[in-house]
């Protein structure tokens, strides 16, 4: 529902004037349960087993490990990389590329582009790793050790449209990279192209390459995209999702011939079951000789989704999940027994949500939407918070344009995440919150406000809509939280709460005292999350300084570093709870 809507905009009105307190639950704000937990506890885990975007998801084993790697479009530091023991909890252990490329591109927000579909490899004993930029071409990286150092990317191939790379070294020590196409770039797509390269990657060999599937002349085929490259039993095999990535499916290409011509069978689509688009992921081997698939699920808001089903094989052609013997068409199962049956506790591992900031550095969850410089924060200056220097920032812009939005994932179905703030008091036009971050976006904060002398710091809650198409923030008053006289220290802290309901429904609460919390939205009426440009909403912190649109616009462009290290916001320990 709009809260901005006319009509309701006087009901909101009139309702703040009374805003009815809600007492906090008598939880452990420090709880450190996951927020999400796949393992049911009986031999069994259940479906997603990471319910957090992490797109485009590659997987392989190398000994008793397992490791993965997604998209991560325009977010800085990008392509996260996670390690298992078990195959169902999952460790973010670092990054791979600490900021984006080109630098002068992505150090303002460029929402939808960046690192597209990655692809993961272990070959002549180090880790590889493929990844397509749709503007820029493919790039190359190698690490020793899968959470890094990694080599600084290699531009394979330039081009605009090239996506979703897969590189295959065959048995004859030949090398092979196979790619799909975006129309966006191209001009079309559907179809996967196959080219010879060096065994070191260094470059192509051919300028055209083959094509070798062709989803134009396939019944029913669109969108052919998000290609694996394998080899078993002498048989070349392609995984590749069509169809989109709401609606679409998992199929699987074979030949003999690398070079084609290639059946084809879909294996996995939704039929019968609750998992819509079963989409584009990695066939893993598991030490005890099993085989599992892992794929994404467009659960809109809360992002692309992480699911593992079992696999076999039957005449050479993989079955995924639960066949269904009409269809003959696998289906994704709930849940199942569990792939690897581990006593440690160090394997139940989630990817990390809260953060008690008392590390040297940011906890691997949070990313920036552009690329990133450490005069933005500190987490030295005072002990156990971090501080956001504040960027000048024009007032008629939004978020969607601010570098400086420190986000991380949606985690759960449903959690509440807790945080306060507390603002530089002397500086006018210094605002920070709390935001939910997708197309559309809310943020609940404190805003400085007032005369040079006399600072009044205010309680704003604000939406914007289609926030990628320049939307202009509405922003409404909700308290007065009191002024301070430039002279002095004195500091007002603001504790905000954020409660995501099914659906990725949200209500908003603050407080003044940490204990008792006023509801910011009237009843019923929350703030609806959308999803981004092909990612999930974002719970996200900001610390920025509004300035006349007229000032900023004398200011060097783009802007990337803090000016002045008292203009700052400092937010408490951010922790989630179930």
């Amino acid at each position: 529902m709009n809260c901005f809507d006319k009509a309701l905009c006087c009901l909101f009105s009139s309702i703040l004037l009374l805003a009815s307190p809600v007492h906090a639950q008598n939880k452990n704000r420090h709880d450190t349960k996951q927020v999400w937990e796949p393992d049911l506890g009986n031999g069994r885990y259940r479906n997603p087993i990471i319910h957090a975007d992490y797109s485009d998801p590659d997987v392989i084993r190398v000994g008793n490990q397992y490791y993965m790697i997604a998209s991560s479009f325009n977010s800085a530091p990008g392509l996260p990389l996670l390690q298992s023991s078990d195959m169902i909890h999952w460790n973010l252990v670092g990054h791979a590329l600490q900021n984006l490329i080109p630098n002068e591109t992505f150090s303002t927000p460029q929402h939808g582009k960046g690192v597209w579909a990655p692809s993961l490899r272990f070959h002549d004993d180090k880790f590889w790793i493929f990844y397509p930029d749709p503007d820029f071409g493919i790039y190359v990286m190698t690490a020793k050790n899968f959470a890094g150092p990694w080599t600084s990317p290699h531009l394979l191939v330039a081009g605009k449209g090239l996506i979703d790379p897969t590189p295959l070294w065959d048995d004859d020590g030949k090398a092979w990279l196979l790619h799909a196409w975006a129309k966006s770039r191209a001009g079309f797509n559907n179809q996967l192209t196959l080219r010879a390269m060096t065994a070191d990657a260094s470059k192509l060999l051919d300028d055209k390459g083959t094509l070798v599937v062709d989803g134009n002349l396939l019944p029913g085929y669109k969108t052919l995209e998000g290609p694996k490259f394998y080899k078993r039993k002498g048989w070349y095999y392609i995984f590749a999702p069509a169809g989109g990535v709401e609606f679409g499916w998992q199929s699987v290409f074979r030949s003999k011939n690398i070079q084609g011509p290639y059946e084809d069978k879909i294996v996995l689509a939704q039929g019968d079951s609750k998992i819509n688009g079963p989409h584009q992921g990695a066939w893993v081997n598991a030490e005890d000789g099993r085989d599992w698939f892992y794929h994404f699920q467009d659960k809109r808001a809360y992002g692309r989704i992480v699911h593992l089903q079992p696999m076999r094989w039957e005449q050479d052609w993989p079955v995924m999940g639960n066949m269904n013997v009409k269809t003959g068409i696998g289906e994704p199962v709930m849940e199942w027994e569990k792939p690897v049956i581990s006593t440690t506790a160090a394997s139940r591992n989630n990817p990390a949500t809260s953060d008690d900031f008392t590390s040297s550095d940011l906890e691997l969850q949070w990313q920036w939407q552009a690329n990133w410089s450490p005069s933005w924060f500190s987490l030295s200056a005072r002990h156990g918070y971090l501080r956001l220097f504040s960027l000048p920032w024009s007032s008629d812009k939004s978020l969607a344009q601010y570098p400086a939005l420190l986000m991380q994932k949606l985690p759960a179905e449903t959690f509440t995440v807790d945080t306060s703030i507390t603002l530089n008091p002397n500086v006018i036009g210094l605002t920070a919150g709390l935001s939910l971050f997708g197309m559309d976006y809310a943020w609940l904060g404190l805003k400085n406000t007032g005369q040079e002398k006399q600072v009044k710091q205010t309680i704003i809650y604000a939406e914007c809509k289609n926030s990628q198409q320049s939307c202009s923030e509405h922003q409404i008053e909700i308290a007065d939280l009191g002024s301070t006289n430039a002279s002095t220290e004195t500091e007002l802290k603001l504790y905000l709460r954020l409660q995501v309901k099914p659906g990725a429904q949200a209500l908003w609460f603050y407080s003044v005292d940490g204990r008792t919390y006023h509801s910011v939205l009237p009843d019923n009426v929350t703030f609806q999350a959308k999803p981004g440009r092909w990612v999930g909403a974002k719970l996200g912190l900001f610390s920025l300084q509004t300035i006349p649109t007229s000032n900023f616009s004398s200011l060097n462009k783009p802007v990337n570093d803090s000016k002045s290290s008292h203009v700052y916001a400092d937010f408490s320990p951010v922790q989630f709870q179930r």
